[in-house]
């Protein structure tokens, strides 16, 4: 018995005894009772009434693999060679990492319940609470080196962008990697990150795993835990659901990194640049423990960011470059 066949037992919105689970699901009422616990513990709501049984307090939708694999475009199905779905992983970027050690993970998608490892840009870590966000990483080998996916995490923020437009969300993107919503008090709070880990020859065959986490809805009491502002999907698309949120991610994912060898970042700046959250805004730029100001422009056809420092255009690359909006 796993925590998702519980939730799917209780996800019809009746009250099941523990007794009634124990038997749909072959196991005693004392493992249904520590199942139970554990569900409340990752922060999953529960409704116990006695004599009745229990509920989910509120509805949970579980990803679903045949489902998306279902709903996915003709092209995107072709080049996608296997979909995992996973309840909890330390990492579903570093799953598909091993696989690539053992020969395999070119075209494979990992999508998780809940990571107990997941990482963003420069170590951070990323969390969420169980079942609430999307947590997507996809496998690729590209034979013509690193240098041929400069700006390939920009393009993939447009991708998403897409995506969450497709389903009602107004999202922006912050260079380099990160997809913000604005809030009701027009500030703007992190929905999304997106993680590009590249291993393998700077001139050569190299495997890339690109990694996302995307927050769908985010308790409150969960919200008031972090350090900074965030955002979910559901606060400007209520009625999202992950599975569809997943069909059209990797309908446009698949054909991007199919076809990126050959476009680069050029294909996709006009993109970027039109979703750009901090366009002629005064932002801070960290680098090396030192704080400098300067007007952000656009990217430009490499994935840099352009930058007017008193009149003087600089170009920012990645790395440990930290851009911030100035209050």
């Amino acid at each position: 018995m796993t925590i998702g066949d519980l939730i799917r037992l209780l996800s019809d919105g009746e009250f099941h005894s523990g007794e009634q689970l124990g038997e749909q699901l072959g196991v005693s009422r004392a493992a249904v009772w520590k199942q139970l616990r554990k569900l409340e513990s990752l922060g999953i709501a529960m409704e116990a009434v006695k004599g009745q049984g229990y509920r989910l307090a509120e509805p949970l939708e579980l990803l679903d693999g045949a489902r998306i694999v279902a709903g996915l475009s003709r092209e995107a199905r072709g080049r996608l060679s296997r979909l995992f779905v996973e309840e909890t992983l330390p990492s579903s970027n570093a799953f598909l990492r091993q696989r690539f050690e053992h020969g395999a993970g070119h075209g494979e998608v990992c999508l998780v319940e809940q990571q107990s490892a997941g990482r963003g840009r420069r170590g951070r870590t990323w969390t969420t609470p169980w079942g609430k966000s999307l947590m997507l990483s996809l496998g690729w080998r590209v034979e013509a080196g690193v240098a041929a996916l400069e700006g390939l995490s920009l393009a993939v923020g447009v991708v998403l962008a897409r995506a969450l437009e497709h389903r009602g969300a107004r999202p922006r993107l912050k260079w380099p990697n990160d997809v913000l919503l604005e809030t009701p008090g027009g500030d703007f709070g992190k929905l999304a990150g997106i993680l590009v880990e590249v291993t393998g020859d700077a001139s050569g065959p190299c495997e890339v795993v690109i990694g996302m986490g995307i927050n769908v809805e985010l308790p409150e009491a969960f919200r008031c835990g972090l350090d900074q502002p965030v955002a979910a999907v559901r606060d400007q698309a209520p009625q999202v659901s992950r599975n569809d949120l997943a069909v059209d991610l990797l309908d446009g994912l698949l054909p991007l990194v199919a076809g990126f060898e050959r476009q680069g970042f050029a294909a996709w700046q006009e993109a970027w640049n039109a979703r750009h959250a901090f366009a002629e805004r005064e932002i801070d730029i960290l680098s090396g423990g030192q704080r400098e100001a300067g007007i952000a422009e656009g990217v430009d056809a490499s994935g840099n960011l352009l930058v007017n420092q008193a009149g003087r255009r600089r170009r920012l690359a990645g790395g440990e470059i930290s851009v911030r909006v100035r209050p």
